[in-house]
């Protein structure tokens, strides 16, 4: 897989995403701060990092576990914007949209974990 880790499609989704994160926390109450729009911040940072950080590994292994890390901290996204919706911290539509935006994250990311896995004829550098 050539190129860096900002060609990866998935890094760009899931940099979009932490983005989005960032913007719709702000409007979170001030004794959140440290609560749940911290661990949201840090679980999508957490993806878009991890997704980074596969790109520097030397083996399919370590770069399979760093992607798994990614999804990991992309299901912290998606419960923790439930919570949020739940505890109308942001309205349905935009908890909607964020979800949504998570699951193109995890089918992107899916689909490149499938293909370090060799699990389908689709390669790595489909998803470059």
């Amino acid at each position: 897989m050539s190129g860096t880790y900002r060609d990866l499609r998935a890094w760009q989704k899931a940099f979009d995403l932490a983005l989005v994160i960032y913007e719709a926390t702000r409007t979170f109450p001030k004794d959140e701060t440290y609560g749940l729009s911290s661990q949201l911040r840090r679980a999508a940072v957490s993806v878009v990092s991890n997704i980074a950080e596969s790109k520097g590994r030397c083996s399919d292994k370590d770069t399979l576990r760093f992607l798994a890390n990614a999804r990991g901290s992309l299901f912290e996204v998606e419960t923790q914007i439930g919570l949020a919706e739940r505890l109308s911290y942001i309205e349905k539509t935009r908890a909607e949209h964020i979800i949504s935006e998570a699951s193109e994250v995890g089918k992107v990311l899916n689909g490149l974990m499938r293909a370090f896995n060799g699990q389908t004829s689709t390669t790595a550098a489909d998803f470059a």
